[in-house]
């Protein structure tokens, strides 16, 4: 275990050698923030304020030829050198030259420029007899050594130091106690040579990705070799918070690219309950270009078990992004040879891609593909994410949209490729194509040249639409077989609406209409009635076979409806009632009606009777006629109802709130409104041409939000209908419904509620979030930046942040059902719970759990431990109870743009330690 954890920190250092700089994007500010860091006084810190024997301060008049050409007190001017080549140079405080030592001395602020070389310093000098530049900081009246030269070299970024010294003729140069970015990377400290070749000596310098000027960890190069594509070093060895550790190499390799390089990602460490021992999310990281890029993990575990992923990420700036991601784990459970031995593999398939909107007006192209196996959730949940959401996540959803406008956006045209699937009971279903083209409503009576109001006929409108669709249902084991290929569905469906709304009365709102729909289909059904089947130990008259025929038909259908809706105010004052002073109940009813021919007629050619074997035809009792059944039956689109409908629908919708005293009112009032019930609606119909259970089910919906912290939502429905014993041979078998009303029936309620301890951490957090894009704008960000915090915005819960010091939240939820005749009631409840807390300003703890009533004890339950270290992250994962039981331990360097965040990430990054 010691040769193991020494080969892991010993990886570490190669980690950081070869694959920090691609991993991080540079830090969150500029070198002269940098500065603003800095209270470490180095070498040369004297200022140069006194004029000496033979030196003159410079006001004014021309000195050519290696003079100096000085306009103004302060001074700036040229120094003239070998043909065009001059050095420019500034200063704000003043400017001074020494005849005798050919010495120019810029005082505050100073500035010169050479070629690329350009120098920024409080001092600066230059020797015109040695070409010699030199530079240094000062200390101001507190004693901080402030104004360290600024310099920056041709196709290099900035770079601090104390003091540099520089030959512009020779090209050579040397810099003290410098600090300079490389790509994400930071070196700092020790002395630095420059040769004429541009090659740069270096000695006693700390390689980083710790963006401090004394970083709290890094790699001290005792000396090395910096060319344009590498650094080449002696002796390196690790030191956290200046303490050396016994850990380091004979030489080091650090390479030096202009872009993001490729490298090995270290893998987690930990412990699983039942697949043992692991090596967790290993693998390489692949820059192949500026637009795209590959990662590739692999996992182990010491029982048998394994994974492996590839993750590719692409961009085209102002055109598209996307990132495709290809899983797939192989685990085993239990010991092999053992009743106990469970191996199962699993997939996993996700591609998002977003097509900038403005890359191509009125087209667009997007995708999001998630398709999983049945048992991928439940077989990873603990093993990377730990989200246990992700264990009862049974619905999975993917599409591919293509979209066009033409006609000024009066016609859409959109195609797709859908997936859904249900992983509990491994159905699924694909739509390829599923095609649509739509054209906007419009007025034909109307007239753009009309004068005047609109007559009642120039208020009609209509409409039209198509969609087409190819689609497959099956379950996923069959889903690329010749069995799932013959259940293939198609056809195309028309539609055209046409309608009218006028106001009438003042207060009614009224709306008439009709529709007309027509079907093509590639396929039809048959049935056929077969007599005396045994089903459930009692003999049932007949079973139903269902025949599928291959074959173009058409279907189409009509109707016509009607509907009205008002609002009506109710608004009781008080006058005794404390700072209750009124109520306002605001009720909105509406009522539509509908009415739909019968299709049903087998002359029509859209039903057929259902026939025996031999011929015989099926009789039914509800319509006193023969059995009738529809051929579009199982079709995609299927076909017209049986029966006329005419049918009246009803609903209510109710608002109620208080107005109440309030001292704190700011309208100049004293009052304030109070929502009581946000929205309370019923619904139901009435056919009065169905034979029978003319009315309904009652439903009701509503929902009421008390503080910014606590709200409830409830639905649910009522049976109107009596129920009586079902009476086989002499004995009740069970109930059915008769069609007689009764006191309504409650048959399904649900309602679910959260609280929030401090609702005021989310809006710390978002706040929080948005300081951060608003100075990130204002400084400039990288692109690897602009996406990290992209990724913070987006899931922010992902994210620890240490500047909420607690949050609980914790959600319950209650669902009931009861079948329509009263048997088989269900409930079930569940409760989750989570939360955090900082034990220092540097420490926190974070747990998530719940409550399963049915089994009476907790439900999946997890504790993390994390520690701000600045430029690191450690955390500690447990999971103590479950099939999911395992620890893991992490310690990992950050991302620059977390830093200014104070966040860390729950899931590992590129490089770990």
């Amino acid at each position: 275990m010691k040769f193991l954890r020494t080969i892991i920190l010993l990886n570490s250092i190669i980690l950081l050698v070869s694959t920090g700089q691609q991993a991080f994007a540079s830090a969150g500010f500029s070198m002269r923030q940098v500065l603003q860091q800095q209270d470490t006084t180095k070498r040369d810190t004297t200022r140069h304020n006194k004029i000496k024997p033979g030196e003159t301060k410079v006001k004014g008049g021309d000195v050519k030829e290696g003079g100096v050409n000085a306009k103004g007190g302060p001074g700036k001017g040229t120094v003239v050198k070998q043909g065009d080549s001059k050095i420019e140079y500034s200063a704000v405080d003043s400017t001074k030259y020494s005849k005798d030592k050919s010495i120019i001395y810029l005082y505050g602020k100073a500035r010169v420029i050479y070629q690329s070389f350009e120098l920024d310093a409080d001092y600066i000098t230059y020797n015109s007899k040695t070409n010699t530049v030199f530079a240094s900081g000062k200390k101001n009246a507190k004693g901080k050594y402030v104004g360290r030269p600024i310099f920056k070299m041709e196709k290099q970024g900035s770079s601090v130091a104390d003091s540099l010294s520089y030959n512009t003729k020779s090209g050579k140069g040397t810099v003290y106690n410098t600090f300079t970015e490389q790509e994400g990377g930071f070196f700092s400290g020790g002395q630095s040579k420059r040769q004429p070749d541009n090659e740069i000596h270096v000695k006693g310098m700390t390689y980083s990705t710790c963006n401090l000027p004394h970083p709290h960890f890094g790699i001290f190069i005792t000396k090395g070799i910096v060319t344009d594509k590498q650094i080449i070093t002696g002796p390196v060895y690790l030191k956290i918070e200046d303490i050396p550790l016994p850990l380091g190499l004979p030489f080091a390799f650090f390479p030096k690219p202009n872009k993001r390089n490729s490298g090995v990602i270290i893998p987690n460490v930990g412990d699983d309950y039942t697949r043992g021992f692991f090596f967790r999310d290993g693998g390489y990281y692949l820059n192949l270009n500026d637009y795209w890029d590959a990662k590739i993990l692999g996992t182990i575990y010491t029982r048998g078990s394994y994974g492996a992923s590839i993750t590719s990420n692409y961009v085209k700036r102002y055109k598209y992004n996307g990132s495709i991601k290809v899983d797939y784990n192989s685990n085993r459970y239990g010991l092999e040879g053992t009743p106990q031995y469970n191996p199962v593999k699993d997939y996993s398939i996700q591609w998002q891609h977003s097509q900038n909107a403005n890359a191509h007006p009125g087209t667009n192209f997007n995708a999001s593909v998630n398709i999983r196996t049945s048992g991928y959730n439940t077989n990873t949940a603990g093993g990377n994410s730990y989200d246990f959401r992700q264990i009862t996540q049974n619905a999975l959803s993917s599409s591919i949209s293509y979209g066009r406008t033409f006609a000024d956006g009066k016609v859409t045209f959109a195609a797709a490729a859908r997936h859904s699937q249900n992983t509990q009971s491994k159905s699924v279903d694909v739509t390829l194509p599923d095609i649509s083209l739509g054209v906007q409503s419009f007025s034909p009576f109307d007239s753009k040249t009309r004068v005047g109001d609109q007559k009642w006929y120039q208020k009609i409108t209509v409409g039209y639409s198509m969609v087409a669709s190819n689609s497959i249902s099956t379950v996923d084991s069959l889903l690329f077989t010749k069995k799932a290929i013959d259940r293939l569905r198609n056809g195309f469906q028309h539609t055209v609406p046409v309608s009218i709304n006028f106001t009438a009365l003042k207060y009614f709102n009224f709306s008439a209409g009709g529709t007309y729909i027509e079907r093509w289909q590639f396929q039809s059904t048959r049935q056929t009635a077969i007599r005396g089947i045994l089903q459930n130990g009692v003999v049932q008259p007949y079973k139903t076979v269902i025949d599928t025929v291959q074959g173009f038909n058409r279907s189409g259908e009509y109707s016509i409806n009607m509907g009205v809706s008002t609002k009506i105010y109710n608004t009781l004052q008080f006058k005794k009632m404390g700072n209750l002073k009124a109520l306002r109940l605001v009720m909105t009813p509406n009522a539509n009606f509908s009415y739909r021919p019968d299709f049903s007629d087998p002359s029509k050619g859209n039903y057929k009777e259902l026939l025996y074997q031999d011929g015989t035809p099926v009789y039914d009792p509800v319509y006193n006629r023969n059995k009738r059944y529809s051929i579009h039956d199982g079709t995609l689109y299927g076909g017209p109802g049986e029966g006329r409908n005419a049918s009246i629908s009803f609903g209510l919708d109710n608002t109620l709130e208080a107005k109440v005293f309030s001292r704190k009112d700011t309208t100049g009032t004293g009052m304030k409104k109070v929502p009581i019930i946000q929205g309370l609606g019923f619904n139901g119909s009435y056919n009065f041409l169905a034979p029978s259970f003319k009315l309904s089910e009652i439903s009701f919906n509503g929902r009421s939000q008390f503080t910014d912290k606590f709200g409830i939502t409830y639905d649910g429905s009522f049976n109107p209908y009596a129920v009586r014993d079902s009476i086989f041979n002499g004995q009740i078998v069970g109930k059915n419904l008769v069609d007689r009303y009764t006191i309504p029936r409650l048959t399904r309620f649900s309602v679910s509620f959260g609280y929030s301890l401090n609702a005021e951490a989310f809006k710390a957090r978002n706040d929080n979030l948005d300081k951060t894009k608003k100075q990130a704008t204002q400084n400039g960000m990288t692109p690897e930046q602009a996406a990290q915090l992209a990724q913070v915005s987006s899931d922010p819960n992902a994210f620890v942040d240490f500047k909420i010091p607690w949050n609980f939240t914790f959600s319950y939820r209650f669902d009931y059902m009861r079948q329509a005749n009263g048997l088989m009631p269900t409930a079930t409840n569940t409760l989750n719970f989570n939360g955090d807390f900082n034990v220092t300003p540097k420490w926190k703890v974070q747990f998530t759990s719940g409550y399963d009533f049915k089994s009476a004890g907790l439900s999946p339950t997890s504790f993390s431990i994390y520690r701000d270290l600045h430029c690191w992250d450690m955390s500690i994962h447990w999971i103590p109870i479950g099939p999911y039981r395992s620890y893991n331990l992490t310690i990992k360097v950050k991302a620059s743009i977390l830093q200014d965040l104070k966040l860390s990430k729950q899931q590992a990054y590129y490089t770990r330690f």
